[in-house]
C-alpha cells in the first residue's frame, strides 16, 4: 500500500530487474498499484507472483525469466517488454546479489560475477532503453544501490565496490542523457527485511546493533522503498537528475 498517487504513472511502460521478489516484488507491486504497465526480469520463477499480482490488480505483469548476468538476454528481455507495453518509459534497475565474502577467497570468476550483477548489467540496461526515450525526449532511471558503501561496511567489498560504481555511473549518465529529458537518480535503501536478509542474516544481535545506528527505530519493510521509487519515476520529480535518495531510517547523512 502507497500513501500518494502519482497520476502520470498510469499506463506507463516500466521495466524492473529483479521484480518478483524481496524490495523488487514491493516495486512491482507498486507501480502495478498506480496503473502502471509493468514487465520485470529474474532466474527464479515468478508465475505464481504474478498469479498474485493478477488477483490483486486485475492486471499481470510481464515476467520474463532472464540470468541479468547475460547482456544479451537482458537486452532481448527488455525488447520484448517494450513490445508488449510499448517503449520502457521507466528503467528500475534493482537486482543485485549481495553474497558475503572474505579478500582472500575471491577469485577472478568471482570478482567477474559479481560486478556481472552488480554494476554491468545495470550499465546495459540503461544502454538499452536510451534510444526509445531518446525519441521521446523523456524518460526515467532509477538504479538501486546501497548504503553499504557508505558505511564502509566489511564482508563484502566487490558488492560495496559495485555501490560505489553505481553512483559514479548514475551522475555520468544524468549528464549525458540529460539534453535528452532523461533522468537518471540512483536510491540507497538501508537494511530492509526482505526474506533474503531474514532467512541468511537477521540475528537479534545484528538486529540490536543496527538499530542503534537508525534515527528511527523501526525495521525498514520492503513497501518503505517503494514511495520513493514511484516519487523518482514521477514527473513529480522532473527536474531531479544525477542525485543519490537514501532510504534507512536516518542511518547515514549526505549533506
Amino acid at each position: 500500500m502507497t500513501y500518494a498517487t502519482f497520476h502520470d504513472l498510469k499506463d506507463t511502460s516500466v521495466f524492473i530487474t529483479g521484480g518478483g521478489s524481496g524490495i523488487g516484488a514491493a516495486l512491482t507491486d507498486g507501480f502495478l498499484e498506480q496503473g502502471a504497465k509493468v514487465a520485470f526480469v529474474q532466474r527464479s520463477d515468478a508465475t505464481e507472483f504474478c498469479d498474485e499480482m493478477e488477483a490483486k490488480h486485475g492486471t499481470r505483469p510481464l515476467f520474463l525469466p532472464c540470468d541479468i548476468s547475460d547482456v544479451t538476454a537482458l537486452q532481448n528481455a527488455i525488447s520484448e517488454a517494450a513490445k508488449a507495453h510499448g517503449d520502457i518509459q521507466v528503467l528500475v534497475n534493482n537486482a543485485a546479489n549481495d553474497k558475503r565474502h572474505s579478500v582472500d577467497e575471491v577469485t577472478e570468476e568471482f570478482w567477474h560475477w559479481m560486478q556481472d550483477i552488480n554494476l554491468k548489467a545495470y550499465f546495459f540496461a540503461c544502454q538499452a532503453v536510451l534510444p526509445a526515450m531518446q525519441t521521446a525526449g523523456t524518460g526515467a532511471i532509477i538504479n538501486f544501490t546501497s548504503i553499504s558503501y557508505m558505511m564502509g561496511n566489511a564482508g563484502y567489498p566487490l558488492y560495496t565496490t559495485a555501490n560505489a560504481g553505481l553512483n559514479g555511473l548514475t551522475r555520468s549518465l544524468a549528464r549525458e542523457f540529460g539534453p535528452n529529458g532523461i533522468r537518471v537518480n540512483a536510491l540507497a535503501p538501508g537494511w530492509v527485511m526482505t526474506q533474503k536478509q531474514l532467512d541468511l542474516w537477521v540475528t537479534p544481535e545484528a538486529m540490536q546493533d543496527h538499530m542503534k545506528r537508525q534515527c528511527l527505530q523501526e525495521l525498514i519493510q520492503p513497501q518503505d522503498i517503494v514511495g520513493t521509487a514511484l516519487f523518482l519515476a514521477s514527473k513529480t520529480s522532473r527536474m531531479m537528475t544525477g542525485q543519490t535518495v537514501v532510504v534507512d531510517g536516518g542511518v547515514v547523512t549526505t549533506g
